[in-house]
């Protein structure tokens, strides 16, 4: 679901209904099961329904609104596959669903699932207001303005972290292996973004970003291409870092172009076993390719990262992907009234028939970022202080040090070293230096650090992958 918190889940390899056939006609198989056999409710089974909203009605102490009831029924099916990815979704959020879609929305951009009955994020967008909060994969919300979310429906705790563009919602994470939640505090915001972003450095390779894939995003994809191959590139890195996916049939078109004709793209899988390959009907390229991953790169992500190494002769670089190997149909027309069943209908499958599920794609060329990449952002409620003891007093350290400053260690304890380092920031950055991180230190701190994440120079993985095409160029470096 993302965070807009609307109710997708980009995380998802997502198809709608209108583009299930995507490979030939033989693809529907997927979803074999709406054309035959028999089915729908049996005669007792809808009395048994019809009895116990009768009883809802008649019986219960107080008046009832039938329409919340009956959602409830279809969120309380959807729920009972036990399948994150499986959701029922009342008209607002189907709307906003469609939204992220289209690739616009208002929100913090990220996206969750229900995992072990934890709302549990999977990715956050890159830019967006949860990742430049410090919003990370596998984080566990426990909390939405002091409202506990254990045990409330996706779409109950999605409603809660909902709400208009500049309104603030205050988040309590989990995250393994801090012993004390984190507090973060973050301002909702349009995510209508670009989601391709190209350039060609001037070493003549050239980069793409894809973001998300979005319905627009295989032709943005293409105009950046050919202008970069218009400007002679003599490599591409795609970068898909914290890519949490999209749309079937557009990662399909971004991958064409690299795949020669008549190999396979991905395959879809049904629960009967048949198997549906999409091939591809692109040239194939010449220049060398590389793929950057991360633990935030999901579903049509890993589609094309895995069609890419598998079919051509890509290099897969930074760290292992986040593993999410299945595909939503969502179905609105069926029901008839603005709401919406987004359901797992398939599997998919590399070309050679791998299925990187819950293991995903390991990188050929492993780099793993700085620890400031990941440091938990500070909440800035309260000023660290020499001789104390505080989780944020760590994040600290790892942001002083990701920037150049002295520290002599990273667990926390605010020791004289680490004063020295807030002094020689503070005095740098025009602050008053009194060693204590207070609020506009804090902010300052994380500036600083966000500017330097940002810059493809300070980037590890972008110069690796860099430093592997340059090798199979003959570039020296």
């Amino acid at each position: 679901m993302l965070l807009t918190m609307a109710a997708s889940v980009l995380v998802t390899l997502t198809v709608a209904d209108r583009f299930i056939v995507i490979g030939g006609e033989g693809a529907a198989r997927a979803a074999a099961s709406e054309s035959s056999g028999s089915y729908g409710l049996t005669e007792n089974e809808l009395r048994k329904l019809n009895t116990v909203l009768g009883l809802i009605e008649t019986k219960y102490f107080r008046e009832v609104d039938r329409a919340k009831v009956l959602d409830g029924a279809a969120n309380g099916m959807m729920e009972a596959l036990g399948d994150p990815y499986s959701v029922y979704m009342q008209k607002d959020v189907a709307k906003q669903f469609s939204e992220t879609i289209e690739g616009s929305f208002t929100g913090i951009g990220a996206g969750v699932q229900l995992k072990d009955g934890k709302v549990t994020v999977e990715s956050a967008i890159k830019g967006s207001p949860a990742e430049r909060a410090g919003v990370q994969p596998n984080d566990v919300l426990v909390s939405v303005n002091g409202e506990k979310l254990a045990g409330l429906p996706l779409n109950d705790a999605v409603a809660k972290i909902r709400g208009p563009k500049g309104s603030k919602v205050k988040l309590v994470i989990q995250r393994a292996g801090m012993a004390k939640p984190l507090q973060l505090t973050i301002v909702r915001d349009d995510i209508d973004y670009e989601t391709v972003y190209a350039h060609l450095r001037d070493d003549g390779i050239g980069v793409i970003e894809i973001r998300q894939f979005s319905l627009n995003t295989g032709e943005r994809f293409a105009e950046e291409l050919d202008k970069l191959e218009k400007q002679h590139m003599k490599g591409l890195v795609i970068d898909v870092r914290g890519n949490p996916g999209g749309v079937l049939p557009v990662v399909v078109s971004v991958a064409q172009p690299f795949v020669p004709k008549g190999e396979p793209i991905v395959q879809v899988e049904d629960k009967s076993g048949h198997r549906e390959k999409t091939v591809s009907n692109g040239p194939g390229k010449k220049y060398p390719v590389a793929v950057l991953i991360n633990k935030g790169s999901a579903s049509a992500s890993e589609v094309l990262a895995g069609a890419l190494k598998e079919e051509a002769h890509a290099v897969l670089v930074g760290e292992t992907s986040f593993g999410k190997g299945t595909v939503q149909v969502s179905y609105d027309k069926q029901l008839g009234d603005g709401s919406l069943v987004k359901m797992t209908i398939a599997k998919w499958l590399t070309p050679l028939g791998n299925w990187v599920h819950e293991k995903g794609l390991k990188p050929d060329v492993a780099v793993q970022p700085p620890d400031y990449y990941t440091a938990a952002r500070m909440s800035k409620t309260k000023t660290l202080t020499p001789d104390t003891i505080d989780e944020e007093t760590k994040s600290l350290q790892i942001m002083l040090a990701g920037l150049g400053y002295k520290v002599d260690r990273k667990d926390g304890f605010y020791s004289a070293a680490t004063a020295s380092g807030v002094k020689a920031f503070q005095q740098k950055e025009g602050l008053p230096v009194t060693g204590n991180a207070d609020k506009a230190t804090a902010e300052k701190l994380e500036e600083r650090i966000i500017a330097k994440i940002r810059d493809e120079n300070g980037d590890t993985q972008m110069r690796k992958a860099v430093e592997v095409l340059g090798a199979k160029l003959g570039i020296a470096k």
